[in-house]
C-alpha cells in the first residue's frame, strides 16, 4: 500500500513522534525517581518507555517498511548495504534538517522573545519572571550550540555512508594551532571553538581550550572539560 502523502502517513509520524518523545520522557522520569530513592515507581517508569519504544518501532516500520529486516540469512550483501545506506540516509535527512532549518529557527525565535516587550516586562518583575528570561536567553545559546553540533552529525554519517558505498575515508586531523583548535565533547558532541569562546560562561572569544579554567562544563549537557577531545577536520588538500 502506497502510503505517501495521505492522512494515514501523517497520522503514523505523528504517532511515532509521540511515542519517541514519552519514551525519552520517561525515562528522564525514571531517572528521576531513582535520584528520590523511590526505586519501584522508577522502575515503573522505565518498563513503560520500553513499551513505548516498540510501539514507537512498529509505527516506523509501517512508515519505512524498506528497513524492516526479514530472514537476514536471505539477504544478499548488496541488500544488507542498501538498507544500512537508507539508514544512514534518512538520518542524514534528519540531522540535515536540525541544522539547516530547525536549531536556527529556533534559535532566531529564542532570541525574540529575549528581546521583546515581553521579556522586557518579565526583566521587571519578580524573580520567577527573571528566571523565565533566563531559560530563554539559555535556550537561544543552547540552540546556537546544537545547529553546529547538528551538522557535525550529518557529517560523520555523510562519511558513513560514503565507505558503506565503497568511497576511501577523507583523512582528518586536529589543528597544531591552540589558537584555532575546535574541541569536541563525548558525550553530546558539543564543539568548543576558540574563536567563538563560551560567553555565556564568562569563556570570552579568542580563549584557548587549554587556558579554560578546569571548573569550566559543557553548557549543553554539563559535563566536565576532561570530556573533551581535539576536534578532528578534513585535511584539505
Amino acid at each position: 500500500m502506497d502510503l505517501s502523502n495521505s492522512n494515514t502517513a501523517k497520522n503514523l509520524a505523528e504517532a511515532f513522534g509521540g511515542e519517541s518523545m514519552a519514551n525519552r520522557k520517561y525515562l528522564f522520569f525514571a531517572e528521576v525517581t531513582r535520584q528520590l530513592g523511590m526505586n519501584e515507581l522508577s522502575k515503573l517508569f522505565r518498563e513503560t518507555a520500553n513499551q513505548e519504544t516498540e510501539h514507537a518501532f512498529a509505527h516506523f516500520r509501517l512508515m519505512h517498511p524498506e528497513l524492516v529486516v526479514g530472514d537476514v540469512a536471505s539477504l544478499t550483501e548488496e541488500q544488507k548495504k542498501a538498507i544500512a545506506a537508507r539508514c544512514l540516509e534518512l538520518a542524514i535527512e534528519g540531522e540535515t534538517y536540525e541544522y539547516t532549518t530547525m536549531y536556527p529557527e529556533f534559535t532566531e525565535q529564542a532570541r525574540a522573545d529575549r528581546d521583546n516587550k515581553a521579556v522586557v516586562e518579565f526583566e521587571a518583575q519578580q524573580a520567577e519572571s527573571r528566571e523565565h528570561a533566563n531559560t530563554f536567553r539559555k535556550a537561544a545559546h543552547n540552540f546556537g550550540l546544537l545547529t553546529h553540533v547538528e551538522n557535525y552529525h550529518a557529517r560523520q554519517y555523510t562519511e558513513a555512508l560514503q565507505v558503506l558505498q565503497g568511497e576511501t575515508p577523507l583523512a582528518k586531523q586536529a589543528s597544531s594551532d591552540p589558537a584555532t583548535q575546535k574541541w569536541i565533547c563525548r558525550q553530546c558532541s558539543m564543539i568548543y571553538n576558540p574563536i567563538e569562546g563560551d560567553p555565556d560562561s564568562g569563556i570570552a572569544p579568542g580563549t584557548p581550550f587549554e587556558a579554560i579554567p578546569e571548573d569550566w562544563y559543557c553548557p549543553i549537557c554539563g559535563a566536565s572539560k576532561k570530556a573533551f577531545v581535539p576536534y578532528q577536520e578534513t585535511v584539505t588538500a
